[in-house]
């Protein structure tokens, strides 16, 4: 190895070096306020108020979350927004499949021009369609229940287009074999494209989970009895009460926060997956 290639290596060494160390300096900012978070939350009451504000609790204590779960009823809360969140999550998941796979292999008059009028329904701003929607929902005596959170959300726009892109990388030859053996349009659903999808419709179900759950303004509006708030709704209450109980409100924040955390986590593998896929067949 001469000297020209020696200082090649050095040079591509020291890139490596200076790239790694600047992601693990941006790791670090990015999780530092959550672990702070979690410190807090661990903190006995009032220790947070001191200044300088401590990085670690002085003795760990889970006060603060027994107050959470025992006196302020966030338990109830918590499954509200699990039980919004899931439903939400596994329907939308089977009417945007279908509703994908339609647009994408399915010929029908208007196919078209109907799937471009659902993209441009994408530039509306969601606050737009609220006053409308909460009528219609006010209509349907859904006002006030669960109902009224997770009907609305049971299929999008978006997640028909991320389907669609995807489905369309299926080959048709698979689905008129499938044909010319008889099958139904029902049976090679459920029984070819279903499982093709799963790459991407795992990407969707984080991104419906994610978006179901820390959504706060649209459960604000139609939710007014206190036992059907969702977590982003409660904890938004709960600020307005105990504003200087710095303590409760960091737990109440990771309750909010840790299950989504959680699950991107879990389903990181299958998440990247989907997306790659969808970036090279779409």
């Amino acid at each position: 190895m001469n000297a020209a290639e020696r200082a090649d290596v050095g040079d591509s060494r020291w890139l490596m070096w200076l790239v790694n160390g600047g992601l693990v300096i941006m790791a670090v900012l990015s999780l530092a306020p959550l672990a702070w978070m979690v410190s807090v939350s661990l903190m006995p009451a009032g220790q947070a108020n001191t200044v300088p504000p401590p990085l670690m609790p002085g003795e760990p204590t889970l006060q603060a979350y027994r107050e959470l779960f025992q006196r302020m009823g966030m338990g109830r809360y918590f499954l509200n927004s699990v039980l919004v969140s899931s439903s939400v999550t596994l329907v939308s998941l089977l009417l945007n499949a279908m509703a994908g796979y339609a647009f994408a292999k399915l010929r029908f008059a208007g196919r078209e021009r109907l799937f471009r009028l659902l993209l441009a329904a994408l530039v509306v701003p969601t606050q737009v369609a609220m006053l409308p929607l909460f009528l219609l929902m006010r209509e349907l005596g859904l006002v006030n229940s669960l109902a009224a959170v997770v009907i609305p959300a049971l299929a999008s726009v978006f997640g028909i287009f991320l389907v669609r892109q995807y489905a369309r990388s299926i080959p048709d030859e698979l689905i008129e074999a499938a044909r010319l053996d008889g099958a139904g349009e029902l049976r090679i659903f459920f029984t070819i494209i279903l499982p093709l999808l799963k790459p991407i419709l795992a990407t969707l179900a984080v991104f419906t989970y994610m978006a179901v759950w820390n959504d706060f303004m649209w459960p604000l509006i139609v939710l007014t009895d206190q036992e059907n708030y969702t977590l982003p709704v409660a904890l938004a209450s709960l600020a307005r009460e105990y504003a200087m109980d710095i303590e409760m409100m960091m737990a109440g924040a990771v309750v909010t926060v840790l299950p989504v955390l959680l699950m991107f986590v879990l389903l990181q593998r299958y998440y990247i997956q989907g997306l790659l896929l969808g970036s090279l067949k779409g």
